[in-house]
């Protein structure tokens, strides 16, 4: 394995501290994961701090180790200023690709109420209930929650339908995403331009791949799982923002693609 470089470095620390801070200071998910739009918790900045964030050891560690083992080479042929770019970049890509996808699955939960034609307002105080007792969403809490806000607005013609669209709409608006996997994949995607050839041996597989041909493998998986788990194509979610991923290796895709037509010697790519 290369040594570290300065930038993966910095980096590694930096998503240490934002994990151990995360650990001692649990509010602080409200204030650094990306959560969508519509919800209380939203700020300008979450697109870029939610990727320094982590839910648990084995994503920080699996995505770290990651970072170590591909960006180490990536920066060495790049810089730390290239380096960093691209590494924000796809972490960004990522965070709007998954946005995306929960705006389409936000507007098609709401559908089945629009019929009761609630206004904005009304509509954002539903969404931001707390209906969480720490470690699920409850629907009987979200149905203490949403009682008086229907009843005040004059709406108490809500049926079992509506009353579940409702409820999905607002997990969609409460849960956050955290972690630097969208930038993870675009650092896959660019080894797999630098190094095509390079044999990745990873624990769950026996025999070692080329980077040309697991960097697509593993994209199709988290396609695959994505369309699965989104309400709009399947069922089945992993809990996992598959999208994020694919976001992330698109955005390193078009920068890779974009670099060696324009400003890198061919024979690197070779």
């Amino acid at each position: 394995m290369m040594n570290m470089t300065p930038v993966v470095k910095q980096l590694l620390i930096i998503n240490i501290i934002f994990f151990i801070g995360s650990w001692l200071v649990p509010a602080s998910e409200q204030y650094f994961a990306l959560f969508f739009p519509e919800s209380d918790f939203f700020q300008f900045w979450q697109p870029l701090t939610h990727m320094f964030m982590h839910g648990s050891i084995l994503h920080i560690a699996f995505n770290m180790f990651a970072m170590v083992s591909f960006g180490s080479a990536l920066e060495h042929f790049w810089g730390g200023k290239k380096f960093i770019f691209f590494y924000i970049s796809c972490g960004l890509g990522a965070a709007l690709l998954q946005i995306g996808v929960n705006y389409l699955q936000f507007q098609a939960a709401l559908e089945p109420v629009k019929y009761l034609g609630l206004s904005d307002t009304t509509l954002h105080q539903i969404l931001n209930v707390n209906f969480s007792d720490g470690m699920n969403f409850r629907s009987d809490l979200f149905l203490d929650g949403i009682k008086p806000i229907l009843e005040n607005a004059g709406k108490t013609n809500l049926t079992q339908e509506g009353f579940k669209a409702l409820f999905d709409a607002s997990v969609i608006n409460q849960v956050p995403m955290v972690g630097a996997s969208g930038a993870i994949y675009g650092l896959l995607v660019a080894f797999a331009f630098m190094f095509p050839n390079a044999e990745l041996a990873l624990m769950f597989i026996p025999v070692p791949i080329k980077a040309k041909y697991f960097v697509p493998g593993i994209l199709a998986v988290d396609l695959f799982l994505g369309f699965k788990g989104d309400s709009l194509f399947g069922s089945g979610g992993t809990g996992v923002a598959h999208f994020a991923h694919i976001g992330g290796a698109i955005v390193g895709y078009f920068m890779m693609w974009y670099w060696k037509k324009n400003q890198f010697n061919k024979n690197r790519w070779n």
